[in-house]
């Protein structure tokens, strides 16, 4: 390390240090804002919920693996890693990557420390590469019981707390999400997951930031919207149609549900995943799906969003795994899949405004349209977002943010780039055409107050 370092100018050595160091801070705690409309660090940092669906992570994949999955979902701009502790696919009877159990005999109060070292292990791994970790600390099949092969009450209101106090000893002061829940129904389970919150809070105190992953087509709002464990409300809203599943609406509905609570969408269609289920009729999702539900949820109200590759999610490994739904690739290959690669875009245009003043807006544009036709607007003080899920024409109310004349540019979700600056006057009802039109071609219009107007960026 020596000579390392006397080969090296001194700059370089400066920048390697101060790298060295930043890796070596802890991520800031997460609270929910003053407003209760997104989330941020402790510092008062507005904090974008950018997650990546990685469920199998602490039971497939070894430490190599789980490395090179978290650098890469790291230089792709995420900000989080959804992961479920004990796993949905034989996660109690399955071993890990290292031939370990999370329990001895599948009992919840025994765990296996060989187990919980590895999650350990990969917890402060993706912390140490600034990723907050969404932690479920069991898929819901676990406590659901009488619902298929795996869905076994494991997990009961007896002992949930003892499981919750052992993680919150193990992962309270890291930098978690707590995620209960797990693709399950919390209908007559509400007491074993009010029992696990309730342990997890009796060590890491009031402020874990905690919410509830539904089954598909749910929110957590129907069971614990006015639970006080519940920080924020999850929407699983499924790997449908457009036409049918209408993500929107659902953002929407938590939006504007009283008390006032964050809302993000945890689980939308998967790319390169089933429409529906049917790939026979429907075919396969592909990245242009998997955009148009980022920007349809955050342009609603969300603040956040998950990604998710139907590969990733599961971990696909054909040579050590059974397929669950007919995955198209390996998680390997599926990491550089382009709707991945784009969700980097998501971040560079919500950090082209103050994104997390937005009020989702539907009177701003004329013609809305549906399906995967939608059109969804949001705006803030000093902007305006138009979001045209197939690049479909259509008419602004303008005159609803300041100024006698607006700055407007046009952002490609594909690439992230602007383009066709102009200004133009700030009255009237004007109509637009996107760059582009048709399935995969679409765009976000951004309307701003030019700065030496309002001060705005």
């Amino acid at each position: 390390m020596q000579a390392f370092f006397h080969s090296r100018p001194a700059a370089a050595v400066l920048a390697l240090a101060a790298c060295l160091a930043a890796a070596a801070q802890p991520l800031p705690k997460l609270k929910v804002s003053n407003d209760h409309r997104y989330l941020e660090t402790s510092e008062g940092k507005p904090f974008l919920y950018l997650a990546d669906t990685a469920w199998e992570l602490f039971h497939r994949l070894n430490r190599e693996e789980a490395l090179h999955y978290l650098d890469k979902r790291k230089q792709q701009g995420f900000t989080a890693i959804q992961a479920v502790a004990v796993a949905e696919l034989k996660g109690v009877d399955e071993p890990n990557a290292n031939g370990d159990l999370p329990f001895e005999n599948r009992d919840f109060t025994r765990p296996v420390e060989a187990y919980w070292a590895h999650v350990d292990f990969i917890v402060n791994a993706a912390n140490e590469r600034g990723l907050y970790v969404g932690f479920l600390p069991t898929w819901g099949g676990w406590v659901l019981g009488a619902k298929g092969k795996t869905d076994e009450p494991l997990l009961t209101p007896d002992h949930a707390g003892r499981y919750g106090e052992f993680l919150a000893k193990r992962y309270g002061a890291k930098a978690v999400i707590w995620i209960l829940g797990g693709d399950r129904t919390a209908d007559g389970m509400e007491a074993t997951w009010r029992a696990l919150a309730a342990g997890i809070e009796k060590v890491a105190g009031r402020d874990a930031l905690m919410t509830f992953h539904p089954r598909g087509g749910e929110t957590s709002s129907t069971h614990f919207h006015k639970d006080q464990w519940l920080d924020f409300n999850m929407w699983q809203t499924g790997h449908g149609l457009a036409e049918t599943t209408r993500q929107w609406a659902k953002i929407r509905s938590d939006w504007d549900r009283k008390p006032v609570k964050p809302v993000v969408d945890g689980e939308p269609l998967y790319e390169d995943h089933p429409l529906a289920f049917r790939p026979k009729q429907y075919g396969y999702s592909m990245d242009a799906h998997v955009r148009q539900r980022a920007y349809w949820a955050l342009l609603s109200g969300a603040c956040g969003f998950t990604y998710g590759h139907h590969s990733v999610w599961q971990m696909h490994n054909a040579l050590k795994h059974k397929p669950v739904n007919g995955p198209l690739m390996s998680w390997r290959e599926a990491l550089d899949r382009p709707g991945a690669q784009q969700m980097r875009h998501v971040r560079t245009l919500v950090e082209s405004v103050n994104f997390f003043e937005r009020v989702p807006d539907d009177s701003l544009v004329v013609d809305l349209l549906d399906g995967a036709d939608r059109i969804a607007s949001a705006r803030g003080k000093n902007w305006a977002m138009v979001y045209s899920g197939s690049g479909r024409p259509f008419h602004v109310v303008m005159g609803r943010i300041p100024g006698a004349r607006v700055r407007a540019r046009w952002f490609n979700p594909r690439s992230g780039e602007w383009i066709r600056e102009e200004e133009i006057a700030n009255e009237g009802t004007r109509a637009f055409t996107c760059p582009s039109e048709g399935f995969a071609s679409d765009w976000v219009l951004v309307l701003t107050a030019p700065e030496r107007q309002s001060g705005s960026r």
